[in-house]
Parts: structure tokens; sequence; C-alpha cells
């Protein structure tokens, strides 16, 4: 597998890090970030998604709070390589 770090949220402490990864050959994204609580899970469940779609979190799956700063480096259709060419830990 080939993966390509993205980013890390700026300013980050060295215990607490959400970070993104990109696979190269899927184009998957892997995301290091804070787990939801309870609260902001059962919200989520209540607003849903698609209807006839459960709301239910399967074991293997998890709900994550990504920081606003993060989503510069989520790569767009027409920015093939977004900040990622730049990434760095500084605003």
């Amino acid at each position: 597998m080939t993966f390509r770090f993205l980013g890390i949220i700026p300013n980050t402490l060295t215990d607490e890090s959400p970070t993104i990864w990109l696979h190269e050959e899927t184009g998957d994204l892997l995301i290091q970030s804070y787990k939801a609580t309870e609260r902001e899970v059962r919200e989520c469940q209540e607003v849903g998604s698609i209807p006839g779609h459960s709301t239910d979190v399967p074991a293997h799956e998890a709900i994550i709070r990504l920081p606003a700063a993060m989503l510069r480096y989520i790569p767009r259709p027409d920015d093939s390589k977004g900040e990622a060419a730049g990434a760095s830990t500084s605003a």
C-alpha cells in the first residue's frame, strides 16, 4: 500500500494530532481525529442520513470529529495535490 501524508492540524500538540493520509491507489482518506462524544453520536443518529438507512454505527465504524482547520488537506477534484505538497504544522 502506498500512503501519502496530507496534513496535520496546525499548531498540534505532540499527543493530540488529527492527521489525514491518502491511499494513493484507491484515493481513500485515512483520518486520525477526535472520537465523537456519545451525545454527538446520538444527535447524528437523530438527524439521520438517507431515508431507510440505519442510523446505528457498526462496531467496525466510528463517528469522528474533524476540526475545520483540517478541511484544507482534503483533496478536491480540481486540485489533485491540494495543500498536501506543502503540508505543515503551522497555520
